[in-house]
């Protein structure tokens, strides 16, 4: 068995498709998704690009050693090379293990010093890029821009061929972690993806629209640091499109490597995991980027695996699943690895089994960027609670309000749920060893 895990950054579950919510095109991934498993209840752990990236490589949730957002602003803690990790087991199973693209799950090390025997950043690419186009002058910020990079020479087309071409030369089972940074805002798509949407076809997200009433005073406070008092929707637009576009070319980017496996004669004895660390907010509640709430728009992300010697062709998973943290364990159990320490995750296979006894997604945030702001979150199929430690907290009845837009945590008619859902929190927090969960602020969830 081969194991190839595609990675992308903020991509939202919804933006594929063969859902039929979203109208971005990803013809690849939808085929994929066809003969593998779709998991339509994936859950991020922490929708932060460095604790997610973290999760994935150690199979623990990032609160549990320290790491409680991006490292490199502000101190804080991050995986340390010591020990070992389920690539240092594959490598010792005989595997050749490779990691492309870019690297943030260790603020202290790098890929080979966590078993990775190839490791091409994301960074080498861009350079390419730099000395044939020289300095583009972008002026669109975080907003975006079209970008005149031919997308061969972009970073999803030229990193995936030179994985491809790595692959290629494998004559031992191989393990590739193919990890793009896009489409993380700015979102700067080429053609022929840039011109594939129009703005005035964009639908605003369920999430659009929000007051921020009864709701913690750092939502309305971040829309202020990025400065986007009284957008609308056609403000929004443009770099909604462009977002979609950028999945367009990232699908494509990944159609060619996929079609490396396919000619190599491979693709059937390769466990493909395609997956994003987290999504984006992408004018949902008026707001950009990912901080500062645990709504869908952030944490549920598409989760797709094809591996058929293990999982069925074209199936549809419903079930609650957490991409980073069952990651470790699900390859641990493929190949036959002892586990690499404490797993807070649980393998793919068991949940389709039925075997998952949390039928739920926990997600956590610990704030950034502006300043710091905890947040615990459980969501079930119809309700999610929030846990703000510092600030009022937060109950959705997603089945009446999808978009997550209107607090409902002083409704007495949910107060049963509430305490429920609470208690559940507090023991999953706890097995997964939150820092938070230590007897100070914790008598909250007992209320």
């Amino acid at each position: 068995m081969n194991i190839l895990l595609i990675l992308v950054d903020q991509w939202r579950a919804e933006c594929l498709g063969s859902l039929g919510k979203i109208p971005v095109k990803t013809p690849n991934l939808d085929k994929l998704a066809s003969e593998g498993v779709l998991f339509t209840n994936a859950y991020t752990p922490t929708p932060v690009c460095a604790p997610a990236r973290q999760s994935i490589l150690s199979g623990r949730q990032a609160d549990s050693f320290g790491a409680l957002w991006n490292y490199g602003l502000g101190g804080i803690g991050s995986l340390k090379a010591e020990g070992e990790y389920w690539p240092h087991r594959l490598k010792n199973a005989g595997y050749s293990n490779a990691y492309f693209g870019q690297w943030h799950a260790s603020e202290t090390a790098g890929p080979k010093d966590f078993g990775y025997d190839y490791y091409l950043p994301e960074s080498a690419v861009k350079d390419e890029i730099n000395k044939k186009y020289g300095n583009i002058p972008y002026k669109n910020g975080w907003f975006g821009d079209e970008s005149p990079v031919d997308y061969h020479d972009a970073v999803p087309h030229r990193l995936a061929k030179l994985t491809g071409e790595w692959i290629e030369k494998q004559t031992t089972p191989w393990h590739v972690w193919f990890d793009l940074s896009v489409p993380h805002l700015p979102c700067r798509p080429s053609e022929p993806f840039s011109s594939m949407y129009k703005p005035e076809d964009t639908v605003p997200w369920a999430s659009f629209g929000d007051t921020f009433e009864n709701k913690p005073f750092i939502q309305q406070q971040q829309i202020h640091n990025w400065h986007l008092e009284n957008m609308t929707w056609d403000d929004f637009a443009p770099t909604v499109a462009r977002y979609y576009a950028m999945m367009s070319q990232i699908d494509d980017a990944v159609g060619n490597l996929i079609k490396t496996l396919e000619n190599k004669g491979i693709l059937d004895d390769t466990l493909v995991v395609f997956t994003s660390d987290h999504g984006d907010t992408c004018g949902g509640h008026g707001m950009m980027d990912k901080h500062y709430i645990l709504y869908d728009d952030v944490t549920r992300i598409p989760l797709i695996v094809r591996y058929p010697k293990a999982f069925a062709r074209g199936f549809i998973c419903d079930e609650f699943v957490s991409n980073c943290l069952d990651f470790a364990p699900t390859v641990e159990t493929l190949a036959s690895l002892e586990p690499a320490g404490v797993r807070h995750g649980t393998p793919l296979m068991d949940t389709l089994a039925g075997k998952n006894p949390e039928k739920f997604a926990v997600s956590t945030s610990n704030g950034q960027q502006f300043g710091l702001f905890t947040q615990r979150s459980i969501r079930n199929r119809r309700y999610r609670y929030i846990w703000n430690l510092t600030d009022i907290d937060e109950f959705y009845d997603l089945e009446l309000d999808p978009g997550e837009k209107i607090n409902r945590i002083n409704c007495t008619e949910y107060a049963e749920i509430q305490k429920e859902m609470k208690g559940q929190l507090k023991v999953s927090l706890k097995r997964r060893n939150d820092p938070f969960c230590n007897g100070w602020v914790d008598w909250q969830l007992d209320q």
